[in-house]
């Protein structure tokens, strides 16, 4: 007789935490808009517990970080990059700028112009999700975005070294150690000491993905997921239904690279 492990919430239960989901966020959101830095170191210590002088890292903790790495790690990190970066530049070569004269006088046209700014929200969590970085800010550098700040969770009590190198060896111009609903109201609102960026790329939790749902229209998103989906394959191919993991507002996705 089969038993089941773990049964999923049914579709009241789901309308309901989705509904407490779009209020959570759509407070947080007001919060930051209006008390700015303070609001926002607040929800860092209410859902990470991480309130440090400044959530920027300087050069030299960068460096820090960058130094707990091993040898592998790193070479493995710049591999990825490097074939990131080749396939992203190969991309670019094909969008061409067009501009033709259809009648006497008459010119049409179009041109590739990149943003000026991005912000790229790198999750953490036990598995933090480096080829995030990757994927978010080696492609905005080669697309010839002028200034681009990522954001990622602390772990343990601060930076998580391979996202750091991965941040850093990717070409992001500022990292800061915030994450979660906090960290993408501040990339696109802006405070006092996070400019707003003009777009925010990145995956995250339910609550991030909300976040970004509400957000656009002020701010352009990325492909805003709700929430993550795993998929299982079993050896014969055949493909299980996805299934929807949820968390808390400080919460990130539990699947990546590197362990803690």
């Amino acid at each position: 007789m089969a038993k089941h492990l773990k049964r999923g919430m049914d579709a009241s239960s789901i309308k309901a935490a989705d509904a407490k989901v779009r209020e959570t966020v759509e407070q947080i959101l007001a919060d930051i808009d209006a008390r700015k830095d303070v609001a926002v170191r607040a929800l860092s210590q209410k859902f990470d517990n991480w309130s440090p002088g400044s959530f920027k890292l300087t050069p030299q903790e960068i460096e820090r970080a960058i130094g707990q790495m091993k040898k592998r790690d790193l070479d493995d990190i710049k591999f990825a990059q490097a074939q990131v970066r080749n396939f992203a530049q190969k991309q670019k070569e094909t969008l061409r700028d067009l501009e033709v004269e259809t009648l006497p006088g008459v010119v049409l046209g179009h041109t590739h112009i990149p943003v000026n700014s991005i912000g790229c929200y790198v999750p953490g969590g036990r598995y933090p999700m480096v080829a995030s970085a990757h994927m978010s800010i080696v492609t905005a550098r080669v697309a010839g975005v002028k200034h681009i700040i990522a954001c990622a969770p602390p772990v343990h009590g601060g930076p998580h070294p391979a996202i750091v190198a991965a941040m850093h060896f990717g070409g992001a111009d500022e990292i800061f150690v915030l994450g979660g609903v906090q960290a993408v109201a501040a990339m696109a609102l802006g405070t006092e000491t996070i400019a707003p960026v003009d777009m925010i790329v990145g995956p995250g939790s339910a609550y991030v993905a909300e976040a970004k749902r509400q957000l656009f229209g002020r701010q352009g998103v990325g492909r805003p997921r709700r929430g993550h989906r795993m998929r299982r394959r079993s050896r014969d191919g055949a493909r299980s239904r996805p299934r929807r993991l949820r968390a808390r507002p400080g919460d990130d996705a539990r699947s990546g690279l590197f362990p803690q």
